[in-house]
C-alpha cells in the first residue's frame, strides 16, 4: 500500500478503517468521481520528506517579488503601509486567531473587548455615534450602506458620484439592482476632479433614497462635503466612503451631516496580501442603529458588577426571520478588525496623524517632481495621498517595464476607466522615500 505523507495514521490504522467500511484501498473511495484527468497527466512527483518539500517550495517562493523588495506607488484602495511588529504579535494570539465568531461571550472576552475598542476608535475617526464589528470590505460596506439608505428613506433610487471607485460602483449595482433599486450617477468636474454638486442638486427628486460620495475620491481629490450636504435634502441619507488614514487629517464626515460612513480598513494594520483580506468599516447615527447591517459589540456588567462584553443587535438572517434581516452577511473580517484595533492603539492619535502627514508630504513632493519632468496633474482639486497625472499614451507599457525593475508604478487608469487612457493614479504612503521617488522619475521619464 502507498504511504500518504503528513497523515498520522499507520498502515495498520488505514487497513482497519478500510476493512470496516468494506473497501480494499483508498483509491476505491473515489470510484464514483469521473476521471477527467489521469494521474499521469497531472505529473505529480513522488512524495518526499518534509525538509526537501520545504526547500522546493521556498525556492519557488523566491522567484516571486514581494512588496518589501519593491518601490510601491500603487494604491486605488489598497495601500502598502508600515505595520508595527506589535500588531502581528498580539493578533497572532490563539484566542484571536481561532475565534471565528464570539458567540460564547464568557469565553470570548478578549476578542469582544478588542472589537468594542475598534468600534469606539472608528467612531472617533468618522465622527459618527455607532460602528458595527466590521464588514467584508470597503466595496460591500458601501453596497450595504446604499441598501440601508433605502431602508431608512423608503425611496427606490440611489445616486453615486462617478468619482467613487469603479469597483465599488460595480459592487453597489450588483447588490441593489436585483432588489429593484435604480442607480443613477452624478458626473465629476473635469477640471477639479470633484463631484459636480450643482448637477447633484438638480438630480434630487422625490424618489431618491440615498446619495454616496467618496472622501478622498477615487482620483485622490478631497471632496467638499459641506457643499455635498447642502446639495442633498436633509431627509435623503448621505453616505460617505472614506479613507480611514485620511480622516486623521480631514474633518470627519459626521461633522458635515453624513448619515452613514463606510470604507476599506486594510490600511489600518493589515498587509496588502494580493488585495486582501481587508475589512469594511461601517458607522452610522444612533437613530439608525436598528437598520444597520452586521453585528454590534456592547459593554455590560456581569452578575458580580464587573465589566463584560457581548454581541448585540445581530440582525442577520441566521439570527432572525429573513424578512426582518438587515443583512445576509453571515461572517465578517473580525480578525482583520482586531488587527486594526491593535494598530490604532499602538499608534495613538498622534501616530496616525504622523502617518497621514508623511504620506501627504511624499505625494506632494512626487507631484511637484512629476510636473518638473513635464507630467502635468489632471485635476486641480486638493489631494492628500493620491493624484492623477497625464502619463502619456504609452504608459501601460512603461508600467510593465517598471515592474520588471522593481517599481510598482502608479496605476494606469484605463484598466478601470477606459476613457482615462494615458492617465495614471499615483499613491504614496509613509514608506515612500526620496530614493523611491527618484527611481520612479528616472524610470517613467
Amino acid at each position: 500500500m502507498k504511504r500518504y505523507p503528513y497523515l498520522p495514521h499507520t498502515e495498520q490504522d488505514i487497513k482497519e478503517m478500510l476493512e470496516t467500511i468494506g473497501v480494499s484501498s483508498i483509491e476505491d473511495l473515489f470510484v464514483d468521481v469521473p476521471k477527467t484527468i489521469s494521474p499521469e497527466e497531472l505529473k505529480i512527483p513522488e512524495s518526499r520528506d518534509e525538509f526537501t518539500v520545504k526547500k522546493i517550495l521556498m525556492g519557488l517562493a523566491r522567484e516571486n517579488k514581494t512588496l518589501d523588495e519593491m518601490r510601491v506607488f500603487l494604491g486605488a484602495g489598497i495601500y502598502y503601509r508600515f505595520i508595527p511588529s506589535v500588531v502581528q504579535h498580539l493578533a497572532s494570539k490563539p484566542g484571536f486567531v481561532t475565534a471565528y465568531t464570539p458567540y460564547q461571550a464568557e469565553v470570548s472576552q478578549g476578542t469582544l473587548q478588542a472589537l468594542f475598542e475598534y468600534q469606539t476608535m472608528i467612531c472617533e475617526l468618522t465622527g459618527m455615534e455607532v460602528t458595527n464589528a466590521s464588514m467584508y470590505d470597503g466595496a460591500s460596506a458601501l453596497a450595504e450602506a446604499m441598501l440601508m439608505a433605502v431602508r431608512i428613506s423608503k425611496k427606490p433610487k440611489v445616486i453615486l458620484s462617478k468619482a467613487v471607485h469603479p469597483e465599488y460602483i460595480r459592487t453597489v449595482e450588483t447588490y441593489v439592482k436585483p432588489q429593484g433599486i435604480d442607480v443613477e450617477f452624478v458626473d465629476f468636474d473635469e477640471k477639479t476632479g470633484r463631484t459636480d454638486y450643482e448637477a447633484l442638486k438638480k438630480m434630487i427628486s422625490e424618489d431618491v433614497g440615498g446619495v454616496a460620495i467618496q472622501q478622498p475620491n477615487f482620483f485622490g481629490v478631497v471632496e467638499d462635503l459641506k457643499a455635498a450636504r447642502e446639495a442633498i435634502p436633509e431627509k435623503v441619507p448621505f453616505v460617505v466612503a472614506a479613507d480611514p488614514i485620511a480622516l486623521a487629517l480631514l474633518e470627519p464626515p459626521g461633522s458635515f451631516g453624513a448619515d452613514i460612513v463606510v470604507g476599506e480598513g486594510q490600511a489600518l494594520g493589515n498587509f496588502p496580501a494580493l488585495g486582501g483580506p481587508g475589512f469594511g468599516f461601517f458607522s452610522t447615527r444612533m437613530k439608525h442603529i436598528r437598520t444597520m447591517p452586521g453585528r454590534l459589540i456592547g459593554e455590560t456588567k456581569d452578575v458580580d458588577g464587573k465589566t463584560g462584553y457581548v454581541m448585540i443587535l445581530q440582525t442577520r438572517e441566521q439570527h432572525i426571520r429573513r424578512s426582518k434581516a438587515t443583512s445576509n452577511i453571515c461572517s465578517n473580517h473580525a480578525h482583520s478588525a482586531v488587527m486594526a484595533a491593535i494598530y490604532m492603539s499602538a499608534l495613538g492619535k498622534e501616530g496616525i496623524v504622523e502617518v497621514a502627514k508623511r504620506s501627504a508630504n511624499a505625494a506632494h513632493y512626487l507631484a511637484a517632481a512629476l510636473k518638473g519632468k513635464g507630467f502635468d496633474l489632471t485635476f486641480s482639486g486638493p489631494f492628500l495621498f493620491e493624484f492623477v497625472f497625464n502619463a502619456g499614451q504609452d504608459y501601460e507599457k512603461k508600467w510593465h517595464d517598471m515592474a520588471e525593475k522593481g517599481i510598482l508604478g502608479p496605476l494606469p487608469l484605463e484598466r478601470l476607466m477606459p476613457e482615462m487612457k494615458g492617465k495614471a493614479l499615483a499613491a504614496t504612503t509613509e514608506l515612500t522615500t526620496k530614493e523611491d521617488i527618484e527611481a520612479l522619475l528616472e524610470a517613467i521619464a
